[in-house]
């Protein structure tokens, strides 16, 4: 019986977002188990000085400065990679989040602007279909690759204020499960799309929702920790086993997922 893998020695990732609180937590997980990482972003200075952070502490990694809804760029910074490392094997789509404009918490959503709704979605539906087609199509020609998109509780569940990012959520799940199919058949067993839907973790993108200054939490972080079984907010690098499963020959016969890590938030019924 052969033994399952986990070993990501050598591999060449992409991570988009890879300097935020949750991108940036993958990135350093990754370059730790001895991935080579390519940290993409628009903040040159923000993913050069993570890029540096990781060499020092013994990983490889690089910075790519592009927009995730920049398709020429994203051409650039895949030439970059192969000139580089020679090969992309892993891509994690951790670019994303909500626009301010776009929450209806405070207001009816019918006084949200439709550039706001376009806004959001964009960068989180759009932000991960474009850069997987790019630098899936350099998987397809290796016949070898992985892709792992976020998404998030409010594709499963109607969460409150977030109407935007709860549809480009849903659209994550669909692009995921209709990018898997494509792969598989197209380009064999090899090339494999997955997703992860990560329950409530505190980042800068939320703190101000979530937190109140001085300690303690608002009245919307109450109502999430009741209804999660295991009463607290998730940690950046309770995501990593997740990625690191679905990233290695462990997960060979795994595609087309949505894995919740989410304390128990997906499956309670508040009751």
């Amino acid at each position: 019986m052969t033994q399952p893998s986990f070993d990501l020695s050598d591999r060449v990732a992409i991570v988009t977002g890879g300097y935020g609180v949750l991108g940036g937590s993958i990135a350093d997980s990754l370059a730790g188990a001895g991935v080579k990482v390519a940290l993409l972003g628009r903040d040159g200075a923000a993913a050069s000085a993570k890029a540096a952070d990781i060499r020092a502490t013994g990983g490889r990694a690089i910075p790519l400065v592009a927009d995730v809804l920049d398709v020429d760029r994203l051409k650039a910074a895949r030439a970059e990679v192969m000139k580089e490392w020679g090969r992309i094997d892993i891509l994690i789509n951790a670019a994303g989040g909500n626009v301010p404009r776009a929450r209806s918490d405070v207001r009816p959503v019918f006084e949200v602007p439709m550039d706001a709704f376009d806004e959001v979605v964009r960068v989180n539906l759009h932000g991960s279909v474009g850069p997987s087609l790019v630098f899936g199509e350099s998987m397809a020609e290796q016949k070898r690759g992985i892709i792992i998109n976020i998404s998030s509780m409010a594709a499963q569940q109607a969460i409150s204020g977030v109407l935007g990012y709860s549809v480009a959520k849903a659209g994550i799940d669909s692009f995921t499960r209709w990018m898997a199919v494509d792969m598989a058949h197209r380009y064999g067993e090899g090339v494999r799309v997955n997703a992860i839907a990560p329950g409530f973790f505190i980042t800068n993108q939320n703190r101000d929702i979530l937190t109140i200054p001085g300690g303690g939490h608002t009245a919307r972080a109450e109502t999430i920790l009741a209804h999660t079984p295991m009463k607290r907010f998730g940690r950046p690098d309770e995501l990593n086993g997740a990625i690191r499963w679905l990233c290695s020959d462990s997960a060979s016969f795994v595609t087309g997922v949505v894995l919740p890590v989410d304390g128990g938030f997906s499956v309670f019924s508040g009751v």
